[in-house]
Formats: structure tokens, sequence, C-alpha cells
């Protein structure tokens, strides 16, 4: 098991750096540098100054150079500076990063607390009508795009309804750390993490429940009926253990997804996490966060995929390779 996880670990290592070079020579492509959102806010700056800032800052140099000045800065946890807003990039994303943590966690949460019983009752009563409902619930969230549907949920639950805040992580006329303060925080955080979960189930629902029907046919499973076991033991002990062998593959994708999905859930609720900030962030040009953003996205995925095989691993130690 340690063998497989350090070679795994192992391959992640080249990935990482075939990512960030790949992330620095599109950044490279793009129109303008660091600088640019500074200069396109103060207009009236010297032609000159803008150029002698861009010598001192080093952003003329060959890439291969300004490559090797950023990526070790990242290494020494250096992510550089926003000069759009005249700030460390790490400073600007310790203010968002717990709001996308707990908005993804919150977002995962629920997506299993709906998808794993959808998907056992649909494995378990296939060709019925409960099952013809939820198999066309998940057919219809996998079609319906997230931006569209988190729109709907806004309107309806935010605007119509006022059940629900319309913008923002937290009230500000609350204390910070006071109790209410985290009723507020909770409140905020609900609508956009169920709008998320809402479209994240389909997968799970679709590969748990085909599990389920596979793995009631199986041999192993006939013989624990044939030795008179009970079906509620038949199916906690035998089917439906074997049949989350796919849902745990894809617990790394599913985070992934999730932290990814965050940008338009973000926005759309103007819930103020690293989805918002990256959106703001391409608008203002300012390329020194959106690299970093970028680049933090393609660890989580290489991490999600890491995460995923581990998990795979340990639930079905057949697939270790020694």
């Amino acid at each position: 098991m340690l063998k497989f996880i350090i070679r795994r670990s192992l391959i992640a290592i080249p990935q990482l750096f075939l990512l960030s070079v790949l992330i620095f020579l599109l950044a490279q492509a793009m129109p303008g540098d660091a600088l640019s959102g500074k200069f396109i806010n103060s207009p009236n700056l010297d032609p000159a100054y803008q150029s002698e800032l861009r010598d001192k800052l080093g952003l003329n140099d060959p890439w291969h150079e300004q490559y090797v000045r950023w990526i070790g800065n990242l290494v020494q946890g250096e992510l550089g500076m926003s000069y759009v807003h005249n700030v460390k990039v790490e400073t600007m994303l310790e203010s968002r990063i717990a709001n996308t943590f707990w908005l993804g966690l919150a977002t995962l949460i629920l997506t299993y607390l709906i998808a794993v019983p959808l998907g056992v009752i649909a494995g378990r009563l296939p060709d019925t009508n409960m099952d013809k409902f939820i198999v066309t619930y998940s057919y219809v969230s996998f079609s319906i795009p997230i931006f569209v549907f988190a729109l709907i949920m806004l309107y309806i639950f935010g605007f119509t309804l006022d059940w629900f805040p319309t913008g923002g992580s937290v009230d500000v006329r609350t204390e910070p750390g006071s109790w209410d303060w985290y009723v507020s925080k909770l409140h905020h955080l609900l609508l956009p993490a169920l709008s998320s979960a809402l479209l994240a189930t389909t997968s799970t629902i679709q590969y748990l429940r085909n599990e389920i029907i596979d793995t009631k046919l199986k041999d192993f499973v006939k013989t624990a009926r044939a030795k008179g076991t009970p079906e509620r033991k038949v199916y906690t002990r035998h089917i439906f253990r074997n049949s989350l062998l796919p849902v745990a593959a894809f617990l790394g994708y599913d985070i992934v997804y999730i932290l990814s999905g965050s940008i338009f859930i973000e926005q759309i609720f103007s819930y103020p996490g690293l989805g918002q900030l990256f959106v703001d962030s391409i608008q203002q040009r300012d390329f020194a966060v959106v690299n970093v953003l970028v680049m933090l996205f393609g660890v989580l995925s290489i991490l999600g995929t890491l995460l995923s095989d581990i998990i795979l691993s340990i639930v079905d130690p057949r697939i270790r390779i020694d």
C-alpha cells in the first residue's frame, strides 16, 4: 500500500511541473502583463515610467528567466504581487479561501446526503415508478447548465420567497465570532451549496444505481441468500458495500468538480470566494492573481485524481500493482 501511494505521488511531480510551464506560457501569450491592469486604472501614467517599472520588475526579461523566478517564489510560498490592488496575492487569497472551502464542504456533504439514498432506492427498486422518477431527475440535473439553475434558485428562493440572502457570505451587522455571525454564515451558505449539490448528484446516483443492480446478480450474493442470510444483511454487508467502490473512486473528482463549479456559483450568488476572485481578476487583467488561481485549480485536479486512486486502492486492494 505504501509503495502504491509513493509511486502515485511521484507521478504527480512531473505533472505539476508540466502544468506550471503550460500555465506560465499561456500567461505569456496573453496580451499584456502583470502591470496591465494597474496601467489601465491609471491611464495618465508617463509611458517612460511604465517602461522603467517593467524593467525594474523583470517583465521584459526572457520568458525562461521569468518562469524560473516565478516558480522559485511559488516553492518558497511567495505568490507574487497584485499590482491592481497593491497587495500580496496570498493576502487576497486568505480572505477568500475559507469561504470557498466551506462552500465546497457543504456542497459535498449535501451531494452525498441526496445522491446516496436516491441511488440506493433506485438500485433496490429498478423499473418502478420511484426508480423512473429518480432516473428522470438525474438526467434533468445533468442537462441543466449550472449557471441557469443557480439563477432560477436565486430568483425563487432569494428574490421571490425571500428565504435566503441574495449575496455576500455573512451579514455585516453581526459581530465576528458571535453566535449570530455563525448562523448568518450558514444562512448565506445554504442556497449556493444546495444549488450546486442538486446538480452534482447525477454521477453518484447513476453509478450507485447501476452497481447495485449488477451486484445483486453476482454469485456471492446468491450464495449469501442461499445460506439464509436476512435480506437486510445481504444488502448492507454484500451489495451496498461493494456498490460503493465507484462512488469512492470518484470522490476526488467530485471535490474538483465542486471547487471548479464554485466559479459560477460564487459569481451568481455574489459569494466572496476564489471563484468570484478569479472572474474579477480576469476582468481587471490582474494576471498575477489569475496565474496563481489557475495553478491552484490545476493542483487540486491532480490531487483529486491522486486521492481517488488512493481511496480506490484502499477499498479494493486488487487494483494495486506492487
